[in-house]
């Protein structure tokens, strides 16, 4: 058995590492480079992409995450001005409600990335945009990338995110709603906010501050072990520019209503909205690496009919968008859709049987947690 993955994040690298440590062979075609898209810098990691990682990657690419993630994460704290300084004034249990965030630990994305494609050299085809795929008389479905090549497998996977070319062709009725409230998310070293008080105040949890009628979200992760020590002692063959220049630090993330901005623009932006903040969040911006703050579009799919399974399926944000947690979410969705095909590999299911299987579970479990968290 074959299978193709379209989409290198982190649900498409998941899939492929499982089904290789199965010896299924599989083959990756991601249209960017090396280092993706922008897509902000951190991730919360709850039970669901955990047990993903641990479950399809090597073990010493799972001690290499957990190594560097950042302490746990259990509750959300509300931060708001009293008398002149920024207070804890209330906090929220991460209880999974559905919709809602789970208990976990902060990781760095890029970092995150950067691990899942180690190993999968020769696995991961760059550069190579999909543009079409064809189902075959014979069961099999053949792919065709903008340069013209063409491949053949017997599975097509979609895991190319909200703008999936793979769920238009497949799943041509499946519509993305904008919600309309893109986010502006950053990153600051957490050198630069010494004296300001506010790795001190939140710790590791995540924080809301509410001042005046604006929002900002906050998340500091100090790395456990420093990346480049856990990489000489976990993962060697770890690209270095991964961790060369990896320090603790602090993500921010801003609503705003604007969308078209180039890419110096962005965090001009961010300015403008703390600008009537407490100076300690003002700082957090002012000192935030231009270079990897990006605003990030906003939407939903709404849930929809069951399909017919087919060799052609989708994970992750190619089907259900969930802002805050939907890495989790594409990565359970790997894993599942791994377990499945592993058992088509030994017999014990027949491929449209697996398939349908894992994508009854996924629409169960995911398109509930996305359509409570958006309110449908």
């Amino acid at each position: 058995m074959k299978v193709i993955v379209v989409g290198a994040g982190l649900g498409g690298l998941t899939l492929a590492h499982g089904l290789r440590r199965a010896g299924i062979d599989v083959a990756v075609y991601e249209r960017d480079g090396l280092l993706g898209r922008p897509q902000g810098v951190s991730l919360h990691v709850d039970d669901r992409g955990a047990a993903a990682l641990r479950g399809c990657l090597p073990p010493e690419h799972v001690a290499m995450v957990e190594a560097t993630m950042g302490g746990p994460r259990e509750q959300t704290l509300n931060l708001s001005e009293v008398d002149g300084v920024l207070t804890v004034v209330g906090a929220r249990s991460l209880d999974g409600e559905p919709g809602g965030a789970r208990p976990g630990r902060q990781v760095h994305r890029p970092l995150l990335r950067a691990i899942l494609l180690t190993g999968l050299e020769g696995v991961v085809r760059f550069g190579a945009e999909f543009t079409r795929f064809e189902q075959r008389a014979d069961g099999s479905v053949r792919v065709w990338c903008a340069d013209g090549s063409t491949d053949t497998a017997d599975v097509l996977v979609g895991a190319d995110g909200i703008g999936s070319a793979v769920r238009r062709q497949y799943l041509p009725h499946v519509r993305v709603v904008d919600t309309g409230q893109p986010m502006l998310m950053g990153a600051t070293p957490l050198r630069a906010m010494a004296g300001t008080g506010l790795p001190e105040l939140i710790g590791d949890s995540p924080a809301v501050a509410r001042v005046g009628g604006t929002m900002m979200v906050l998340g500091v992760l100090r790395f456990t072990e420093s990346p480049r020590a856990a990489r000489q002692r976990w993962l060697p063959a770890l690209r270095i520019g991964a961790v060369a220049e990896a320090e603790d630090y602090a993500m921010w993330a801003l609503p705003t209503t604007r969308e078209r901005l180039g890419s110096a623009g962005v965090w001009r932006r961010a300015v403008e909205l703390t600008a009537a903040l407490p100076s300690a969040l003002r700082s957090v911006v002012a000192e935030a690496w231009q270079d990897v703050t990006v605003a990030l579009r906003s939407g939903v799919i709404p849930p929809m009919p069951a399909w017919p399974a087919g060799p052609v399926t989708v994970v992750g944000d190619a089907i259900h968008l969930a802002r805050g947690f939907g890495g989790n979410l594409a990565m359970q969705d790997a894993h599942r859709l791994c377990e499945a095909l592993v058992e088509v590999g030994r017999g014990r299911l027949a491929l449209l049987e697996a398939i349908g299987a894992y994508e009854d579970t996924m629409r169960r479990d995911n398109f509930t947690s996305v359509a409570a968290k958006a309110g449908i």
